[in-house]
């Protein structure tokens, strides 16, 4: 790799010299533009529309449009005098945790390589960004161009992601967020199904550029002069679903088959919904059970103590005619 800026990372009294490297790198198979009948190259010449002169590099401005046809004219010096404080440092703003940073704020990813004896230094805010579980919020200035930036760890080494300023995101603004429109329960329960079934761990190594490779097999049968092998039929997307609810309940049936998953109700997991109607169904069951049990207890309770009322006086009034029995059969002593 080949660096493209030198620096140094500002932390705190701490200096950090640093290389930068482009941490990407597209893959993307380039053409250019050719004359159809003979394939020779198409040229395009820097001329101005004033004189029609065609103008080489050197004598070519940056010009701002202030309307009305008139332009301001920026020259090299203009660009040099201007206050970038950032021109050649990494100045260290804060640090704040990696989840409050908006994915979409990122540019571009670039590698800081330590230089000369800086390794050490280099090494101390590294493990101390991992230990702190944070993100560095940086200033640099790239091309003449000041930017907001973070730094975080991967693999081993600090990574530099230039973001975006908050006023170069664009707020969406569609129609249907102001419409009353509201999802179902049993929909949201069978759209968390499908996630469930189709839920996996992201290997970015599994992923391929199908069409990329498809169209260098075309390039390369041109080259040797074999027949064009037609790619594999690209599956066609679905279209719109007219019922919801069969088209979520068909994609969880496929997402397990592709799984090799048995289809749902042959001894597989429940869906959220088929689990919430069978813990419904449970507790009605259990309530409607408890139901007359609390009340057959009290009811032979009451039983209990009337039949026992009952027998009081009733073996009351034995004991008192056993006891006058027992007196009359007791024979009198004599004087």
């Amino acid at each position: 790799m080949r660096a493209i800026w030198k620096g140094a990372v500002s932390f705190g009294l701490v200096s950090i010299a640093v290389k930068l490297y482009s941490a990407t790198e597209e893959k993307d198979i380039r053409f250019h533009q050719v004359h159809r009948s003979d394939g020779g190259r198409i040229r395009y010449k820097r001329t101005c529309q004033v004189c029609g002169e065609e103008v080489s590099y050197d004598d070519i401005a940056k010009g701002y449009d202030i309307g009305g046809g008139e332009m301001v004219i920026l020259t090299d010096e203009d660009f040099a005098d201007l206050p970038l404080s950032t021109s050649h440092a990494i100045d260290v703003l804060e640090f704040v945790p990696a989840e409050q940073v908006d994915p979409i704020l990122y540019n571009k990813a670039y590698f800081l390589e330590p230089e000369g004896t800086a390794t050490k230094p280099y090494l101390l805010l590294r493990d101390a960004l991992t230990d702190s579980e944070r993100v560095a919020i940086v200033k640099v200035a790239l091309r003449q161009r000041e930017q907001l930036a973070t730094l975080r760890v991967r693999e081993g080494v600090l990574l530099l992601n230039t973001m975006l300023w908050p006023d170069e995101i664009r707020k969406p603004d569609f129609g249907f967020l102001d419409e009353d429109l509201k999802v179902r329960p049993p929909e949201l329960a069978m759209a968390t199904s499908l996630i469930d079934s189709m839920a996996g761990d992201f290997h970015p190594d599994e992923f391929t550029d199908d069409y990329r490779a498809a169209l260098q097999e075309v390039i390369d049968a041109k080259v040797e002069g074999r027949k064009v092998v037609q790619p594999e039929e690209v599956e066609e997307a679905p279209a719109a679903a007219v019922d919801l609810m069969a088209a979520l309940k068909a994609s969880v049936e496929r997402a397990r088959a592709a799984r090799g998953e048995a289809p749902a109700g042959a001894g597989t997991e429940p869906t959220p919904i088929s689990s919430a109607r069978s813990a419904q169904k449970k507790a009605a069951e259990k309530k409607a059970a408890k139901a007359p049990a609390r009340k057959a207890p009290a009811k032979k309770t009451a039983e209990k103590k009337a039949t026992a009322k009952k027998a009081q006086p009733a073996k009351k009034t034995a004991e008192k005619k056993a006891t006058k029995a027992a007196k009359k059969s007791t024979p009198r002593k004599s004087a």
